[in-house]
């Protein structure tokens, strides 16, 4: 019998884009995303994903320690306990993009990952911070992450996390297929003019590589007050031979669904055995450098 997981990806804008209260604004956001999680969960998501520190403006178009106070503790602040509970109620494997404090003055660019009962399964910390360009200030506020690239076994497939930036690295997909996902999810936030040229290369090259299935996502809107550039949505899911299967908006608040055959897979690694030719004991030189 087929495996077919109906998987979703939720882009959105910023609710309150003229507020500088952070205690509403992260509470507009949430209250947001339950709504659509709802939408997701109405049209029958088994699993949904949600974007970058998802209930925020993207703050790293500047460097102020006021946003520090938005971060949260994983698994046991109260988003990851809502979220949890919102999982359970709609029986739906979750992944909730946060900003994490893990203690006091040290925080991560961190996705929690909780199954269809509500159970938190873990965390993938977001591994390259970028700092360039006027506008991209992670280093402020992201210690690199150093949880591996860690695979979620779920009852609609195994499950990893890439976050934005870290999809311009080949070396993190590649151990995510190794370590045996299924559906590979990017939360993202990016503007038009800087990298979306790469937007539709780079991460349906990651699915033919590794031959999974790639959800991609990206925030929609301008914020201000920086205004740094137009989010451009188009939030999408490619298969294991890097076929774009649906596309979201470019401007526009959207659930994005595919239903993703899995045993697609196993076809295309028997037609292209990428993992078996591999020269592993040849590439020593990418870690010594």
């Amino acid at each position: 019998m087929p495996r077919i997981t109906r998987a979703a990806l939720i882009q959105a804008s910023n609710a309150l884009p003229d507020s500088t209260d952070l205690d509403a604004i992260k509470k507009a956001m949430i209250d947001k995303h339950i709504d659509l999680i709802g939408k997701a969960a109405e049209r029958g998501a088994n699993v949904c994903c949600l974007q970058e520190i998802f209930y925020g403006p993207y703050f790293c178009a500047e460097q102020d320690p006021r946003w520090y106070r938005t971060a949260e503790p994983v698994p046991d602040g109260p988003t990851i306990g809502l979220m949890q509970e919102l999982a359970k109620q709609h029986k739906m494997v979750m992944v909730v993009p946060v900003y994490e404090e893990a203690m006091t003055g040290v925080y991560y660019n961190t996705a929690a990952v909780i199954d269809e009962e509500g159970t938190y399964l873990g965390k993938y910390r977001k591994h390259h911070i970028p700092h360039c360009h006027p506008g991209f200030w992670e280093k402020f506020y992201f210690t690199p992450g150093d949880v591996g690239y860690p695979v979620f076994e779920t009852r609609y497939g195994n499950i990893g996390v890439y976050i934005c930036y870290d999809r311009h690295f080949p070396e993190g997909a590649r151990e995510l297929g190794l370590n045996g996902a299924e559906i590979v999810f990017n939360p993202s936030a990016t503007v038009a003019g800087l990298s979306e040229y790469l937007w539709k290369l780079e991460q349906p090259a990651h699915a033919v590589a590794n031959q999974y299935f790639v959800g991609a996502i990206n925030r929609v809107g301008t914020e201000a007050p920086w205004n740094i550039g137009e989010f451009y949505g188009q939030s999408y899911f490619c298969d294991p031979r890097g076929q774009i299967m649906v596309e979201g908006s470019r401007d526009q608040d959207e659930v994005v669904i595919a239903d993703l055959d899995l045993d697609t897979i196993q076809e295309v690694r028997d037609t292209w055995q990428f993992f078996r030719d591999r020269r592993p004991e040849s590439y020593e030189n990418i870690a010594a450098w």
